[in-house]
């Protein structure tokens, strides 16, 4: 059966779940984050990038928190799903299960952290948010098969 790599070195396997389980681990500590904090996190997030478009001469009237809690979640999940594909990639796994692995942890890992908003006060799980939440991973997943298939790695 073909396979995606033909390195699958053991060490590189040890370092990159390493990394995707210290990058979990930091999704979910912000997921603990109690609503209050992670507000006032956003705003100052939110304050920054109107002062930088201010600076920039470019309006940023429709910048909301909202929009920057949403960009934050995607963009979070959409380097999780970079760092899952050279994670599986280290283990050299046959094409099918390979694409299989990386759907089902696409899926898992969004539930878990709208499960840990559960627990989290004054936070919820919100459906919207696992779609968003796929969505980033599939997008940093599509970021490395196109990597991949411009580098040659794909013959």
């Amino acid at each position: 059966m073909e396979r995606i790599t033909d390195f699958c070195g053991r060490n590189e396997r040890y370092l990159w779940v390493g990394i995707l389980i210290l990058y979990l681990a930091f999704i979910y500590h912000n997921s603990l984050t109690p609503a209050a904090v992670s507000s006032q996190q956003s705003g100052t997030v939110l304050a920054m990038l109107r002062s930088l478009a201010a600076k920039l001469g470019i309006s940023a009237s429709g910048l909301t928190e909202h929009f920057v809690r949403k960009s934050a979640h995607f963009a979070e999940f959409a380097l999780l799903g970079l760092l899952l594909w050279n994670c599986l990639r280290s283990f050299c796994l046959t094409t099918p299960l390979w694409v299989t692995s990386e759907a089902f942890m696409s899926v898992l890992f969004p539930l878990l952290d709208e499960t840990v908003q559960l627990f989290t006060e004054g936070r919820s799980a919100q459906v919207d948010d696992v779609w968003l939440d796929i969505a980033g991973v599939c997008a940093g997943t599509l970021f490395m098969v196109l990597l991949w298939v411009l580098f040659g790695r794909g013959k």
